[in-house]
């Protein structure tokens, strides 16, 4: 399988474009022109033109969607420490936060003194959502991806909060967006459709979870759908990312929340810490077995992702990158069974379904994979066998 010759990316990495001589990547080429080319001083004027141009019209001067991860925890924080604003932080709760960081969301929160909205879906539709989506692209994380880039415009609707203000931009991550002409990223309708709900609307999606003899109300579908464009134009919105007016940088900004704020990171499955030290998606239980489904269609995982960015960060060499790949990646997490449990399905099963998705050229050996170690918290995940946990 081809990779980059710099960051390591391999070609099936989605919308990745690698050079002829297999020197350097797309991504490779947006992370230079990002440290290179952009005028962040002049992006952080436009975002202070922003802030004033709501600061002080509405009951909030901003919606800020909300994790507790490290990208909106540090969002949350630039944009009250540097601006002095009153937000509304709204969270879409998808069903898997893990306990140690349910109690470090409550923390920071009474720390930085912000109202929140919580919302958290009726489970039973969840499970059929995300039978649905593993059934049909194998990411059974639709309805996470549709409420938490669909609910907070909602929220933003029914407060009359035009300015809407997220985290980390796409284009740190894929090929999708790029730093170059000025260009703001913004989350809006286009993006939803392109990116987020997978090709499926929430309109889509009750039809296919529908049935005689269960039947789906369709307001069950609400949260996984966008609010009209019309209204929405109406209030004159304006739903951008924060990290396309200042530089963006895992580590540094990790390392801030964590000395302001006391924000503390967790365990990932089948990543060691050392290569995870900005603790990237520790909140949800379930990313052990995104990160699985990843490196079996497409031969690369989370540690692939991580040292990517040091790669590019310049806090790594190709080098050491590629022994830790080496090492980790392609490792079974024990998240795997509570999946199984959720979808009620055999780990053959689960096989069967991926193997149609699979990227060539990888070819996953799905027998001699080894399994990850255990975290410290699986015993306390909600199990559906046991109903009482």
């Amino acid at each position: 399988m081809r990779k980059c010759g710099n960051c390591l990316l391999p070609e099936t990495y989605e919308t990745l474009v690698i050079e002829q001589d297999g020197s350097a990547c797309s991504m490779c080429k947006t992370t230079d022109f990002k440290q290179n080319f952009v005028n962040w001083e002049e992006r952080k004027k436009s975002l202070d033109k922003v802030i004033e141009k709501y600061r002080g019209k509405y009951d909030y001067d901003c919606i800020v969607p909300f994790s507790g991860g490290k990208d909106s925890t540090f969002t949350l924080y630039y944009l009250m420490k540097e601006y002095n604003i009153k937000p509304l932080v709204v969270r879409f709760d998808h069903g898997f936060m893990r306990r140690k960081h349910e109690d470090k969301t409550v923390r920071m929160l009474k720390k930085l003194g912000a109202d929140f909205i919580n919302f958290k879906p009726n489970w039973e539709i969840v499970k059929k959502l995300m039978w649905e989506s593993f059934n049909r692209k194998t990411d059974f994380c639709w309805h996470c991806h549709t409420g938490i880039y669909s609910y907070p415009l909602q929220i933003a609707l029914k407060f009359n909060v035009p300015l809407i203000l997220w985290g980390e931009p796409l284009a740190e991550m894929s090929s999708y967006y790029t730093y170059e002409d000025d260009l703001i990223e913004w989350e809006d309708e286009e993006k939803f459709n392109m990116l987020r709900n997978l090709g499926i609307t929430a309109d889509d999606m009750r039809g296919m979870i529908h049935t005689e003899e269960e039947p789906i109300d369709r307001r069950d579908l609400l949260p996984y759908t966008y609010p009209p464009l019309q209204e929405l134009k109406k209030m004159d919105y304006y739903s951008v990312c924060l990290g396309s007016f200042i530089p963006w940088d895992y580590k540094k900004q990790t390392k801030i929340i964590m000395d302001e704020l006391g924000w503390d990171g967790d365990e990932l499955e089948g990543v060691p810490e050392s290569i995870n030290e900005e603790f990237a998606k520790v909140e949800c239980w379930m990313q052990g077995t995104r990160d699985y489904i990843k490196y079996l269609k497409r031969g690369y995982g989370r540690v692939t992702q991580l040292v990517n960015f040091e790669i590019r960060a310049g806090r790594m060499t190709t080098e050491e990158a590629q022994v830790w790949i080496d090492k980790y990646e392609g490792r079974k997490p024990q998240s795997l069974d509570v999946f199984l449990e959720y979808m009620g399905i055999t780990e053959k099963e689960f096989n069967d379904t991926i193997r149609k998705f699979v990227v060539p050229p990888f070819d996953p050996d799905f027998d001699k994979l080894p399994l990850a170690e255990k975290v410290h918290d699986l015993d306390e995940w909600y199990r559906e066998n046991n109903r009482d946990k």
